[in-house]
Parts: structure tokens; sequence; C-alpha cells
């Protein structure tokens, strides 16, 4: 049994340890939202799209390729392949060239204020650029996207893409789906600068469609048919007039 002065002794403990956790609430306060923000980070966590523009008729180009499908299979990167056709009047046709994709680079031209198009060209996020042939340049350019401030979460399911409310932009965002082969793909070059070699290519993108807009409250968009089998879907939530994407997903 306990004296009376044991007893008090126990009496004034829960009142010194509430004193303790009082005095340490700040800091309980303080971890408590450090861990909410490291879950909400996670939570909302997106790949980073790097869209590769090149062409067949190009000798720069190869090595960019090489860099890019280094990277095309990791969960946290929407790798696209797109061949653009100025150089198609130059010795080679570049068998995979749309003029839509050289419409995008143009457009990615005017918003980071370019005067001219170039090949290889790297875009990541559709915030920063570069040539992107050089793996150290390459790299540097991939790694420094983290800093993009999250968007909305995205869901694709089936035919249908689902995006949640989010903050609403300045103005309404493209959605864009770019449909794209995930298989090396080696082409036999007859011409041009690369005349002889064969060329592996990989996520090169076949369909590249804007299926609707995003306002900030949610929406779902049904996606069209794909026009060829074995292609993977890329859904890209991007601020109007090829300006920052703000989401992305891919299956």
């Amino acid at each position: 049994m306990l004296g009376c002065d044991g007893f008090l002794d126990e009496a004034r403990n829960p009142m010194d340890r509430l004193g303790e956790l009082v005095a340490m609430t700040p800091r309980l306060l303080a971890i408590l939202a450090s861990a909410a923000a490291l879950a909400a980070c996670h939570a909302q966590a997106r790949p980073v799209v790097v869209e590769l523009f090149q062409s067949q008729g190009c000798s720069s180009c190869p090595p960019a390729n090489a860099n890019l499908a280094k990277v095309a299979d990791r969960p946290d990167v929407i790798a696209l392949s797109y061949s653009v056709t100025y150089w198609d009047g130059l010795g080679w046709k570049d068998t995979f060239a749309q003029p839509k994709f050289t419409s995008r680079q143009w457009d990615y031209a005017h918003a980071l204020r370019h005067t001219d198009v170039f090949t290889p060209q790297v875009v990541v996020d559709g915030r920063r650029d570069g040539v992107g042939a050089d793996p150290a340049d390459f790299a540097r350019l991939v790694g420094a996207a983290g800093a993009a401030a999250p968007g909305p979460s995205i869901t694709l399911a089936g035919n249908q893409v689902t995006i949640a409310a989010g903050p609403k932009p300045a103005a309404p965002a493209d959605v864009w789906l770019a449909r794209y082969d995930p298989r090396i793909l080696n082409v036999p070059v007859r011409g041009g600068e690369n005349g002889g070699r064969t060329l592996p290519h990989k996520d090169i993108v076949r369909e590249l469609i804007r299926i609707g807009g995003w306002t900030g409250a949610a929406e779902t968009l049904t996606l069209p048919a794909p026009t060829q089998p074995g292609l993977k879907t890329a859904i890209l939530v991007q601020s109007a007039k090829t300006g920052p994407i703000l989401a992305a997903v891919k299956d």
C-alpha cells in the first residue's frame, strides 16, 4: 500500500504529465501537419510528362530517342514521342510524322517564347524544354519537374476519364488524349541524314485528340475508340494555349 506521501506523489504525476503534454502541443501539431502534408503530396503525385519532338531524318535525334526510351517504362513518367513533318522534304519522309504533331511543337515554341522549332526538343510538363540529346541534360530536365504544383486527380477506367474538382484555372484547360505504341519499333531509314541506319523508336504517338475542357469542376469525358490495336493511353490536362500541364495519367 502507498503511504500518504506516495499517494500524493502519484496524484501529482498526472498533472505534471498534463503540463508536459500542453508544453509539447506546438511540436505535436507541427509533426501532425508535416505528416498530413506528406500524405497529401503522395496522394496528389502524378507522372512527369516528357514529350520528345524528333524526326527520322534528323541525325541529332537518335540520342534523344535513346534517352526517352530509358525512362519510358517508369511509373512516374509519361513518355511521348512525336514525329514532326518539316524534315520530310530533306531526303527521307518520316514514317510516323503527322502535321498535328508539328503544330503542337509550334504551339510550344510560342508558349515558351522561342522564335523557331528544332529537333530534337524535349518539353517537360509543358513548363521547360531543352535539346535532351545529352544524358545529363535530359536527366536534369526530367528531374526538375518535381517542383510543379499538384493538380486535380484523374481516374481512367475503360473508355471514360474522370477529372476531379480543383482550383479553377485562369482559362479553361484542354484535355488531351494521346495514344502511343509502347513497343520498340525499329525503322530502316533509306535516305536523308540517317540513311542506311535502323533507328529504334519507343512510345511513338499515333493519335493526339483534344477530347474536352476542364474548368475546375468535376468532369467525366468519354474517349473515342482507338484507330488501331495495342496502343496505350495517356490523358493530359493542360493549361490553355499549350501551357503547363496540370495533371496527367496513363493506363
